[in-house]
């Protein structure tokens, strides 16, 4: 089984349930931090991009804070060669499936005993602080996918969840009646090969 982290689109357990294409009962989430990386929104899309913030540095006109350089997301246990197959499909050649450490900021749960949550209640309330480092529990081994297009392609504004959820996420998740609903097929039909088809 493999581990990944999560920090972008897949954070939403139901995005995450239809692009494995089953009910996720065999995962496994927490919150984890991965620091010393920057989430960044993409021009033109719904979706993040991150970047070691070695790379990222150059974007901003300051040195950024712990909170601003750390990347907030889901770790997630027990996802099968499969589904890996389908999400490196999914993630297409715009990013790279790399191993990073990930410091998990609570115990893991299983997907199937959380209830059914309202996108709404997805919205966390302020975060925490990020513990100082010797309160932070042992970092776990896992994949994620960092952004390998060019980081022109990047804003330097940070992406955030709580305004995809209020603005983006009912394009990829709810009614099939919703016509934006295509949102993980599209993603699937490229094939890997990411094809920009809003000009």
């Amino acid at each position: 089984m493999v581990s990944a982290f999560f920090y972008g689109t897949l954070m939403h357990p139901e995005i995450l349930k239809r692009v494995i294409g089953n009910d996720g009962s065999q995962l496994q989430m927490c919150p984890a931090l991965l620091p010393d990386y920057t989430r960044h929104q993409l021009k033109n899309e719904d979706y993040p991009g991150i970047l070691p913030y070695s790379q990222s540095r150059a974007m901003f006109d300051h040195d950024l804070n712990s909170e601003e350089k750390s990347v907030r997301g889901s770790l997630v246990t027990g996802l099968s060669d499969a589904d890996v197959q389908l999400l490196d499909i999914f993630e297409g050649d715009q990013y790279t499936r790399e191993l990073v450490s990930v410091y998990p900021l609570g115990p893991l749960a299983n997907i199937r005993d959380i209830p059914p949550i309202e996108v709404k209640s997805l919205l966390p309330t302020t975060p925490h602080p990020i513990p100082v480092p010797s309160e932070l529990a042992n970092p776990v081994e896992v994949n994620t996918y960092v952004w390998c297009f060019p980081s022109s392609d990047l804003r330097a504004q940070l992406w955030t969840f709580e305004e995809f959820v209020n603005f983006n996420a009912w394009k990829w998740i709810g009614s099939t009646d919703n016509k934006y609903y295509d949102e993980v097929d599209r993603r699937n039909a490229m094939e890997g090969i990411y094809i920009d088809a809003r000009g």
